[in-house]
């Protein structure tokens, strides 16, 4: 297709297209180089799609938008912007790269353009060729990276018509509950909550696609059944520690023969492709050692509550609810083993969430389906242990449906449900 069509062509088809709202802000800057980067299947490319349409309301003649993927040959990309301004009688100010890998040399080419220092510059790039990190490397970090995750509930609240009120009748009471209980199961990347795919399909899809493209073909991995044991065995842990000692151990038990090494190498890479996430034991905060951080016995949590529901297939409430709270915590920005840790102690007390803002432990966060006789003691005792320690007095435990404030020994600990803790934090956007 000629470059003119093409560029005159994708305006059209970006105009036609139904855009969803996302909860993420953006400052765009022209001494930067804006690398919108996330899980596969996240909604990346429909988020400039929306940045464009509904954040900006650019005009044609305010941007260039070319995914390299599509079907368009282009002899030279540096005359891109000059096409443009012999369409439209002016340059552009924004310049949208989709799917910049497929572009032979393309971090020369962007940072040529960057250097005029006469763009806003936004590129994406496809997890199974080019990782947020490897972006940042090339463009000689350069780069603010905005990261798009599936959607937060923050964001289906607002997709279903959900509003931020002091008080709810009890039919908007179940209506919201509905919405929680739904998509806590079926997870919430944009194909499965804007129902254009069956959730068993699309996970199966999902994680062939991350096994083979994401990390065979790139990184040339031979022994696929161990890889697929241990991505199984990471999706069966989710919420809980997890021990590459007891996979490694596991598989040596079978006669399987592998290096521990390369266990360890395919948690990195799971944690480079965003598929899971490895949280750190906190301890103290002063004189935090990364070194000792990485000794630690991580915690993993998935990017969606769907991989565990559609391929483990049982139902867990108490995990799939206390993933979501992690979800939504890094959807707001929270980054794991930075803002985010869990706290253990020797007696193996443990608090599932230590939040830590401008180098202070601002909040402790328990998650627990239902708060009963049985567990009571455990889940309370465990954050007055973790308080004392880390001196927090911002005491939290999440359930599905319970509220309540506990007074004991001069804390005080507030018990709120899922749905308005969510609500709750909904304020900010608003």
């Amino acid at each position: 297709m000629d470059v003119r069509t093409y560029l005159l062509d994708k305006k059209e088809d970006i105009k036609s297209i139904d855009v969803k709202e996302r909860l993420v802000h953006i400052k765009e800057n022209k001494n930067f180089i804006i690398s919108v980067i996330g899980p596969r299947r996240a909604g990346k490319t429909f988020f400039l799609y929306y940045f464009i349409k509904n954040v900006r309301k650019l005009r044609d003649e305010d941007y260039l938008f070319v995914n390299f993927e599509d079907y368009i040959e282009i002899k030279n990309p540096l005359k891109l912007p000059l096409i443009h301004q012999e369409i439209y009688g002016k340059p552009p100010q924004y310049i949208f790269f989709d799917e910049v890998q497929a572009l032979s040399k393309w971090e020369k080419v962007v940072y040529t353009l960057y250097e005029k220092r006469k763009y806003f510059i936004f590129v994406t790039g496809s997890s199974s060729k080019l990782l947020s990190k490897e972006i940042a490397t090339q463009l000689r970090g350069r780069t603010i990276p905005i990261k798009i995750y599936p959607f937060s509930f923050k964001e289906i609240f607002k997709l279903k018509g959900i509003q931020q009120k002091k008080y709810y009748s009890s039919y908007e009471e179940a209506k919201i509950k509905s919405i929680v209980n739904e998509y806590i199961e079926k997870g919430v990347f944009p194909d499965i909550v804007l129902n254009n795919v069956l959730p068993r399909a699309f996970y199966r899809e999902y994680l062939d696609l991350v096994i083979y493209r994401d990390i065979i073909e790139r990184y040339g991995v031979k022994n696929r059944y161990v890889l697929e044991f241990f991505i199984k065995s990471i999706i069966s842990s989710f919420s809980s520690q997890f021990s590459v000692n007891k996979v490694f151990n596991t598989l040596k038990s079978r006669g399987i023969k592998v290096a521990k090494k390369t266990l360890y190498n395919f948690q990195k890479i799971l944690e480079d492709i965003q598929l899971a996430f490895f949280l750190r034991k906190i301890t103290v905060l002063t004189n935090i050692s990364l070194r000792k951080l990485e000794l630690t016995t991580p915690k993993v949590y998935l990017v969606d509550n769907g991989l565990y529901r559609y391929t483990v297939g049982r139902r867990n409430p108490e995990k799939l609810l206390e993933n979501a709270v992690f979800l939504e915590l890094v959807k707001e920005g929270y980054e794991p083993n930075n803002n985010i840790f869990y706290w253990r102690s020797r007696q193996e007390d443990e608090v599932d969430f230590v939040i830590v803002e401008n180098d202070s432990i601002k909040q402790l966060i328990q998650v627990t389906y239902e708060l009963v006789n049985e567990n009571f003691k455990r889940e309370v005792s465990a954050l007055q242990k973790a308080s004392k320690v880390l001196e927090c007095k911002k005491l939290t435990i999440v359930t599905w449906d319970q509220e309540d404030l506990i007074k004991i020994n001069g804390n005080q600990i507030h018990v709120i449900p899922f749905w308005k803790w969510i609500l709750k934090r909904f304020q900010r956007e608003l």
